[in-house]
């Protein structure tokens, strides 16, 4: 004999009422196993109906707390999951270890042991804050003297410091302008522990002793190797395309205002690539996610050196 589902159902639903009279005829009929089975399957099909439907297993975890696991991996390659775990106890937030380990093991991430090994991009970021790097600048201006402009960038902002401007750079002038370095950097409460410059005639070694008195170390570069002092050696180019090739300069006065006004304008606006299109002085904004028909995009041209740059912002 076989039964229908609605059969099958309906002996499971009322095994426990049927009258002693048939149980003999049904214990012919199916086994007790059976009749079991024909229970659980009742109730698995009842349960599946009173759940939500299309969820199944724990909830999902939320997805700031795993972008958050993600950028505490990458912000520290040396955490294994059970050092994220505790990280995240401390902010409060309650995730399982079981849990860390699972979000990293989807997205491919290795083991800490695997991982921590420090790459020379990591090292060299790590001591940029403490790198200050100069050289000379040469331009000619329109009375056909040649000028030497002496700049120091730091690596971790890239802000850049012109420190001055001259036809004659002697010793004498190059020891003021890192004397006036070495006071600016003190009355701002920053300290640079290396400058790196090239083997230039021109830097005297009295600098020296005055650095290594305000605990800066002077670090000379190889012999015809610029690419040891790159940062420099790549912004130099940018100031030559964006204010000195495209700027008549008519004499020294004129070339220190100018290059006053550039100063200002590249650590406070300039966007760079290397800080995620921030300025040194100034940090990105938050990003407007209103679509733009709702939001008066009002935005106003600030023309710097006489209209060669310019310079954008809201208007007020």
């Amino acid at each position: 004999m076989k039964f229908a589902p609605e059969d099958r159902a309906f002996l499971a639903a009322r095994l426990t009422s049927l009258p002693r009279e048939v149980l003999p005829r049904l214990r012919l009929v199916v086994r007790p196993d059976t009749v079991l089975r024909w229970h659980r399957d009742l109730m698995r099909r009842r349960h599946a109906r009173t759940c939500q439907p299309g969820r199944r297993g724990r909830r999902p975890t939320i997805r700031s707390i795993r972008a958050l696991i993600l950028r505490l991996v990458r912000e520290n390659p040396g955490w294994g999951y059970r050092r994220v775990h505790g990280e995240l106890a401390t902010l409060g937030i309650k995730v399982a270890p079981s849990t860390v380990w699972e979000i990293l093991k989807q997205e491919g991430i290795d083991p800490a042991p695997e991982r921590a090994s420090t790459t020379w991009a990591d090292f060299l970021r790590s001591q940029a804050d403490a790198l200050l790097a100069c050289d000379f600048i040469e331009t000619v201006t329109l009375t056909g003297q040649r000028q030497y402009i002496l700049a120091v960038i730091k690596h971790a902002t890239t802000r850049i410091r012109v420190l001055g401007t001259t036809a004659h750079p002697t010793a004498t002038w190059v020891t003021q302008a890192i004397r006036n370095l070495v006071m600016d950097l003190e009355d701002a409460g920053s300290r640079a522990r290396s400058l790196i410059r090239d083997r230039d005639g021109t830097f005297p070694t009295l600098i020296e002793e005055i650095l290594a008195e305000a605990g800066t170390q002077t670090v000379l570069t190889g012999i015809r190797i610029p690419r040891m002092n790159s940062i420099v050696e790549r912004r130099a180019p940018t100031c030559r395309h964006e204010l000195l090739d495209r700027c008549l300069l008519w004499n020294e006065h004129h070339l220190r205002q100018a290059l006053g006004e550039y100063e200002k304008f590249y650590n406070q606006h300039r966007a760079h690539q290397a800080l995620d299109q921030a300025a040194p002085l100034r940090a990105v904004p938050d990003p407007i996610i209103e679509p733009v028909r709702v939001i008066d995009l009002t935005i106003r041209r600030h023309d710097c050196l006489g209209g060669i740059i310019h310079a954008y912002s809201h208007a007020a």
